[in-house]
């Protein structure tokens, strides 16, 4: 019999596959703007004022939040909902993860060699590794728990800790 967990799309595909377009545009627009209105009340002479100053900070300022916003958002959505609609299917024999957009990867059951937390995480949640060997190559698949994680993810968890006979290694 397979279980199949999946994410729940909190958010629709489109937006999705294509945040991150929509936060740079944003921000580019945002910068475009400093520098239109640092160009037209802009007074360009050799000379160092205190109006070169503070059209410098202006720019600096405006800067530093169009590249910063978009990327604390963006670092923060993925971590949150990047594997939203995702799937993980497990059979007697083999796990399979199936991405949102299509895509599969597979291992048999046999190949896993450790299931682990890791040990510290920078962007919650908290991601759970299963490395699998074949033909001397290592691979693996990440499921991640919490309030933006897999649901029933200790269940699975367990199941393949039983199917595999390895401990889930936690911090």
């Amino acid at each position: 019999m397979t279980d199949l967990f999946q994410y729940p799309m909190s958010f629709p595909g489109w937006w999705l596959s294509n945040y991150y377009y929509v936060t740079w545009t944003l921000a580019m627009l945002f910068l475009a703007g400093g520098w239109a209105f640092f160009y037209r009340y802009g007074k360009f002479s050799y000379g160092v004022d205190f109006g070169c100053f503070w059209k410098t900070a202006l720019l600096v300022i405006m800067t530093t939040i169009a590249l910063g916003g978009p990327s604390y958002y963006n670092t923060k959505f993925v971590a949150q909902h990047g594997n939203d609609g995702d799937s993980v299917a497990l059979s007697p024999d083999r796990i399979e993860y199936r991405y949102r957009n299509g895509e599969k990867k597979m291992f048999l059951l046999k190949d896993i060699v450790s299931i682990y937390q890791e040990p510290v995480t920078y962007n919650p949640p908290p991601k759970i590794f299963i490395v699998a060997d074949n033909a001397g190559l290592r691979d693996s698949i990440s499921v991640t728990e919490g309030k933006h994680g897999l649901p029933d993810v200790d269940k699975l968890l367990t199941a393949l800790s039983e199917r595999t006979g390895l401990p889930v290694k936690r911090p």
